[in-house]
This record gives structure tokens, sequence and C-alpha cells, in this order.
């Protein structure tokens, strides 16, 4: 269940300064061409909780995503995960910081077997430096430290049996949970989550939802993006909408769902879309 009680003193309004944040983003731009696609004025992300980004299609959440975890530069402004600028980090760099992220579409290594794909998560692998790579001795201790720790996540996913097949066997679901299970090898801090639940059997997405709250009981921060408002009320602790690029409301699920300004953003786009607390 959600935990608002970090938040009792937390103002529901857009760039709200948190009690202890551990990511934030201070006038973030990007822009391709004449489009803006994120104009982010300030958002912080409370530690040791668990925060949903939604948002109508093309609101500009992933690319958000992108700009904090350095798979994108921003044109204007910066972001800071836990007292670490974070402008201009390479993706390789925001891991080893403690960040890690998952993708919409699922980024596994096809031609390579489930156990190879979870030890590419890994940091510090002497083994990859062409120093050490024909010395064994210097590489074997933390090679086999790497499996087990692989070894235990896939059992915790219910993948161990999949171990030795190759990662593009497995199913769409499968897949997220990989995705999810390697990120965890770098043993982050923070972990952002672009649509865990996208295209996934209702039978995995409760195991994914499992597994997200998992990860805030493990004292990970969780941010993650997300359409499926059921999923949303159940596991957030906290909601951020964004709409043409910027964050327009913050708050609980059940006080963010009744704001005027996001539901005139998603009836823009899902005129279908039931955004009240009584839907099941």
């Amino acid at each position: 269940m959600p935990d608002t009680t970090v938040f009792a003193d937390v103002a529901h309004e857009p760039g709200v300064a948190k009690p202890d944040p551990i990511l934030v983003a201070d006038g973030v731009v990007r822009r391709f061409g004449g489009l803006t696609a994120v104009d982010v004025s300030h958002f912080e992300v409370q530690r040791h909780t668990i925060t949903a980004l939604i948002g109508p299609n093309g609101a500009g959440k992933s690319t958000f995503f992108n700009l904090l975890t350095g798979f994108d530069q921003a044109q204007e402004g910066a972001g800071t995960f836990d007292g670490t600028a974070l402008r201009r980090m390479p993706p390789h760099k925001v891991a080893r910081a403690g960040m890690v992220r998952t993708f919409q579409l699922t980024k596994a290594l096809e031609g390579m077997s489930v156990m190879e794909n979870m030890r590419l998560g890994a940091q510090h692998q002497p083994g990859e430096s062409l120093l050490t790579a024909f010395a064994p001795p210097m590489w074997k201790k933390r090679e086999a430290e790497v499996t087990e720790r692989a070894e235990d996540l896939l059992q915790r996913f219910k993948l161990y049996e999949k171990r030795d097949e190759s990662a593009g066997v497995l199913s769409g679901g499968q897949r997220k949970l990989l995705e999810m299970a390697r990120a965890l090898m770098a043993s982050p801090t923070m972990v952002m989550l672009d649509e865990p639940m996208a295209g996934v059997n209702p039978a995995l997405t409760e195991s994914l939802l499992e597994h997200i709250v998992e990860l805030k009981d493990e004292g990970m921060t969780v941010l993650f993006v997300e359409h499926d408002m059921h999923m949303v009320r159940r596991i957030s602790d906290w909601v951020a909408v964004m709409a043409q690029g910027s964050i327009i409301a913050e708050g609980p699920a059940s006080t963010v769902m009744q704001n005027p300004a996001v539901q005139d953003a998603y009836l823009g786009e899902h005129h279908d879309t039931d955004l009240s607390e009584d839907q099941s």
C-alpha cells in the first residue's frame, strides 16, 4: 500500500520541495528543432519512495527519463543525483553513481543467454580490462561473485530455469523481468522504470508490481512511468504529472487525479480515460 507519511507537510503543487530529495531537476529544457519536448522548471524525487510519472502520450516523460539518465543531453538546466551533478555525465557513469533505468522497449541482448545478460549489468569486473583479461586469477573471484548474485536475482524473478536459454526466446513479460533483474546487478540506490507494465500479461503484471514494492522495501528509490491509473494508485506514494513537456501537478494519487488540469490533459488525449478513485 502507498505510504504518504513522509509527504504529510508537502504542498500538492508542481515543483514542490521534498524533505529529502535524492533526485533534483532544475530548469531542464530539451528542444528538437522548433519543438520543446521538455521544459521542467523544478522537480524533486523523495528518497526511499515510489514516485509515478504520468501523463498523456507525447507529454515528454521518456525524453525526461533520457535527460536524467544521460541517454540525452538538455540544452538548458541540469539535474543532480544524491548531490552529484548529472550534466554531461554519460549513462554508464550515471549507473555507476547508483541510478539505473529500464526502457519502454526492452534492451535484452537476444543473441546472448539470460545469464550473460545478467552478468553485463554488474559493476567492477576486472575481467573486462585488457590488462587483466589474460590473467584469470585477477578476475575469477569477482566473476564467481557476479554469477552468484545473478543466480540469486534470477531465482527471485522466477527466471532461473531460463538462465542458459537465449534472451531472444523470452516472452515480452519475461524480458521486462530480466531487464529489471539486470538493473539490480549494479546494486543501485535508485531505479527508473519506463512503462514497466507495457505489453505484460495480467499474471506477470502482478509479479512486476510486487517486485517494484520490494525495491522500496529494500531501501531503494523508484521513479516509474505508467499509463495504467489503477496500478499507479496501488503502489505509488507520490504522483507527478507531465503535459506538453512540463510538470503540471504533483501529489498523492487520489489528489492528483481530481486535479482539473490533469483531467484536461488526459481528456485531450484519452476521452475514455477514467481518473476517478472508484475505477477498478
